[in-house]
């Protein structure tokens, strides 16, 4: 492929004149790029591998998880998803990629979201605080979390009618996000990881499960900061302390959703 490298073209050459010089050139290997071999596990490089954080054992919980992928999620190089599957079993957290999900293609979700143990993990005014909905002892609960960016997330449920079946839930917290190496809408938007281990705890009445699967995100972005990795402060803090240095937006509804950032006012 040719690239605008900034040099001024040279003169054309004959026919006789493009080969000399070049000799043994042909010959030389091309160099292939290839990607760094990935630890099994937690599915990182295996030169930075995060298993010495995780646990030893996959943890014990009775819910099972579900988490619905956006596409552009498997090619990010610092997603969370595959350190929360490394701390539980593989039957307790099933990972669906893709952006639509019919009851035809997918009649075993569609028979997850109608069980009356499924909870969806998606804030707004229609979501009752997951720590007032009763758990049932009687089977094991299931939770489906959309893995994504907010407005992936947002297609992603308004535009699949099963997502609509199960309850629906938020979670209320004053955690600040620790996932500090990628910019969050507000202080408290969670990553997919730290929205299963809140979930998790309070599911599972068990307040190590948070601890425990926080431990391998604590280590990637403290790993990251270490190697020239920056924190990155939430897109509310930067615009409240006047350190948003992009354009602002010239679409009046993204320009509101900015304006009520800076106001408090929850969106």
């Amino acid at each position: 492929s040719g690239g605008s490298g900034g040099a001024a073209p040279g003169p054309e050459l004959g026919p006789a004149e493009e080969g000399e010089g070049c000799e043994g050139l042909w010959e030389l290997p091309v160099e292939r790029c290839e990607r760094r071999p990935e630890c099994g596990r937690c599915s990182r490089p295996q030169k930075v591998c995060l298993c010495p954080f995780l646990p030893v054992h996959p943890l014990k919980i009775s819910t099972c998880l579900y988490i619905i992928q956006h596409p552009a999620e498997e090619s990010r190089v610092l997603r969370t998803v595959p350190l929360l599957a490394a701390c539980l079993p593989p039957e307790k957290c099933k990972i669906l990629v893709g952006r639509r999900f019919s009851e035809d293609r997918y009649p075993g979700l569609a028979s997850v979201c109608r069980n009356p143990n499924t909870l969806i993990l998606y804030p707004g005014a229609e979501a009752t605080n997951l720590e007032d909905v009763p758990v049932l002892s009687s089977s094991p609960s299931i939770l489906i979390i959309i893995d994504g960016t907010w407005s992936q997330a947002k297609d992603i449920f308004y535009k699949n009618a099963l997502f609509r079946l199960p309850k629906q839930v938020q979670l209320k917290t004053s955690y600040s996000s620790q996932y500090v190496i990628r910019t969050q809408p507000t202080n408290t938007c969670l990553s997919t990881l730290e929205c299963a281990a809140v979930a998790l705890t309070i599911m599972e009445k068990n307040k190590s499960i948070q601890e425990t699967i926080l431990h391998p995100l604590q280590a990637l972005c403290s790993f990251q900061l270490q190697h020239g990795a920056q924190i990155h402060h939430s897109k509310e803090h930067l615009l409240k302390n006047g350190l948003y240095d992009k354009p602002m937006p010239k679409n009046k509804r993204k320009l509101r959703r900015m304006e009520l950032l800076v106001n408090n006012v929850k969106i």
